[in-house]
């Protein structure tokens, strides 16, 4: 593993309030993303109301994500230059991930339609797809800013990429526990699809796009074109409602194929050729804690 490379300015260069701010930089990030999701969650059931304002507010928020994330970490961490959510590549690995998110929630959907999950195919509408579209699109960013661009990123410094990839992956598992139809094997199916796979996906690029466009691309997938329940929330606006039958290990039961074994498998295929591809460019870190143990 190579050595932590620093993502917060030295001390001697920041000011006297940003270095008591940078002290306590998990809080106070944490809080201030939280607060700008919690926001956009309220603001969210305005894209309800017809596909033209999905279309306006869900991209909108996203935005509004990205520039509060970046004015949060230059006030409290001192950085400038916020790597891991530069221009750089930024629509490239944005289709990219959404292409493999995409792809990656059609074969689940297709493999449980082999094995006799596919109950009955209902039709929606275009203004319901254009509608999760814009929803979707603020999900994604200000999740994947919470628990890769935060939490992630900083565990990582402190204890190395595999802990961080254990960890963040455990806890965005348990944010989804109390959701309904919720169950353990549904929570550590969602920690391992919506967490390794994704802090693979940045441990492989040092970049946010790639995950958000990932987690984007599965959830609109899901739940804009087949309809089907995303985390336990039965959803109304897709261009199809597709109901699922058969035992919970291939259909996710009431959780959504999200908690299905079909979607496990499939994840882990792009996780584990991410993982080995970052192992290959010298992408995973050991972190602050376990370099000073080396040094004692």
């Amino acid at each position: 593993m190579e050595n932590t490379t620093q993502h917060t300015a030295s001390p001697a260069t920041l000011s006297l309030t940003q270095q008591r701010l940078r002290r306590f930089r998990v809080p106070v990030l944490i809080a201030g993303m939280a607060v700008v999701l919690v926001a956009a969650r309220a603001l969210d059931g305005l894209t309800g109301l017809n596909a033209f304002t999905g279309l306006l507010i869900g991209p909108a928020l996203a935005v509004a994500a990205v520039f509060a994330y970046k004015w949060l970490v230059r006030k409290v961490e001192g950085r400038e230059d916020v790597a891991e959510i530069t221009t750089t590549d930024r629509w490239k690995n944005l289709r990219r991930g959404a292409t493999v998110g995409g792809l990656a929630f059609t074969a689940t959907m297709l493999l449980i339609g082999m094995f006799g999950g596919w109950e009955h195919v209902g039709g929606g509408s275009i203004g319901g797809l254009l509608i999760t579209l814009g929803i979707m699109t603020s999900v994604a960013v200000n999740e994947e800013i919470l628990f890769r661009g935060i939490i992630f990123r900083i565990l990582e410094e402190r204890a190395g990429s595999v802990v961080a990839l254990v960890v963040s992956s455990i806890l965005f598992g348990l944010t989804h526990l109390f959701n309904p139809g919720a169950t353990v094997w549904g929570t550590l199916a969602i920690a391992i699809e919506g967490g390794t796979m994704v802090a693979a996906a940045y441990v492989l690029t040092r970049s946010l796009w790639l995950p958000i466009g990932i987690h984007f691309g599965w959830n609109f997938v899901q739940a804009g074109f087949f309809g089907t329940a995303t985390s336990g929330t039965e959803q109304t606006d897709s261009l199809f409602h597709f109901q699922l039958s058969g035992p919970s290990v291939l259909s996710g039961g009431g959780f959504g194929p999200e908690a299905s074994l079909v979607a496990l498998l499939v994840c882990a295929v792009p996780t584990v050729i991410m993982l080995r591809m970052a192992a290959r460019k010298g992408n995973f870190r050991s972190g602050t804690l376990r370099l000073r143990r080396k040094s004692a």
